[in-house]
Formats: structure tokens, sequence, C-alpha cells
């Protein structure tokens, strides 16, 4: 069973993406917040799987809650749910620690899928905003070079591992990890891991 945490500050879309997610036999809603300090107080009560996180919310906003989580909480998987799509906004959450990004116009079946994908490791963004995460300056014409072991670690972290996760499958250190991790982010020109995954879909074979 997939345990979901809803985050967001209308009622009515809160018991709605609840109402949905609970139709789905593998889902289960375990709580919901309407603000980012009370989403990070149902995180360390109910350890969700993943957490549905808008971002325009009073107080603690959706990216503020977002930083936190996934750095004092080991595990949490935030998908931002909402109705931004801009550049700007979807870098923020996405350098935040979000591992993916949907719209709330995406349909209901869209959304079941992203919560399942999430909760296995992968990276669900909705195509339509997949382009604010890729740079468009001159990195992304010119000829990258990453080494045998960088690309183990790109495919690894491709298939949603964590550094820690990484450095044992490799047999290397975290620091040796984040090292390589630091490199290929300026090798293809990204800033983050989310979106050095989604370079990995585009850019290597069988993923």
């Amino acid at each position: 069973m997939i345990r979901v945490l809803v985050v967001d500050d209308h009622h009515v879309v809160r018991s709605g993406l609840t109402t949905l997610l609970n139709t789905d036999p593998e889902i289960e809603v375990v709580a919901d917040a309407d603000n980012g300090l009370t989403a990070i107080a149902a995180v360390e009560a109910k350890r969700p799987d993943v957490i549905l996180m808008d971002l325009s919310m009073p107080g603690m906003d959706g990216v503020e809650a977002t930083a936190y989580l996934t750095t004092h909480v080991e595990g949490s998987r935030v998908v931002v749910l909402t109705s931004f799509a801009d550049r700007e906004r979807v870098q923020e959450a996405v350098a935040a620690g979000a591992i993916g990004y949907l719209l709330k116009d995406c349909e209901p079946a869209e959304l079941l899928a992203a919560v399942r994908s999430a909760a296995a490791g992968h990276v669900p963004i909705d195509p339509r905003v997949a382009g604010a995460l890729l740079p468009s300056g001159p990195s992304m014409t010119a000829e990258v070079v990453i080494s045998p072991r960088e690309t183990e670690v790109l495919r690894l972290v491709a298939q949603g591992m964590a550094n820690k996760q990484v450095a044992r499958a490799l047999g290397i250190t975290e620091r040796t990890v984040k090292a390589h991790l630091s490199r290929v982010y300026r090798e293809i020109g990204v800033l983050d891991r989310t979106s050095a995954a989604l370079w990995a879909r585009d850019h290597l074979p069988s993923l």
C-alpha cells in the first residue's frame, strides 16, 4: 500500500484529491495538511511514502516545506502538484528537493500513475513543464563527455537511487558519488538530480 499525504490550502482540493487517490486499491491517503508547517508535522507523524505538495500556501509555502522535508526527513518523496507552470517556480521546487512536478489540470489517471511512479523511486514530470527543467544554452548542443563511472552513477540516480544507495551499489563512498554528480551536472549543464535524470532518459540508452 502506498501511503500519501495531500498538502493544499484549499479544503475542496484536498477533499477531491483524497477521494480520487482512495479509489486506487494500491493507494491510501493517510493525512492531509493545509500549509507547510502542518505538512511537516504530518510527515513526521505518519511517514507517508509520497507527499503531494502545493506550492502557493500561506505561512510556510510548498517550496520551503519541501526543502525542510528533503533535508531533515529521510526518504521524503515530494511530488509538486500546482497550477504554476513558469520556469522559475518549477526550478525552485526541484532545487528544494521535489522529485516530481505535475499540474493540477492533469488527468486523474496521470495523477494516480505519478503517485505510483514516485513511490517506486522514479521521477514523474508533466511533459508541459519538463522543458523548464532542462537548460537551453550552448551546453546542450556541445559535445558532452562523461566517464564510464560517471555514467554508472547517473544511470542509478535516474533510476531513483539516493546517493547512499548509489555508493553501496558501486562500492564507493557517498562523498565520491557527490563528486561524480557535481562534475556530471557541470558537464551536461544542469543544477540538480531531477534535471540530470531527465537528461539521462533522453541521452543514455536503456533508460
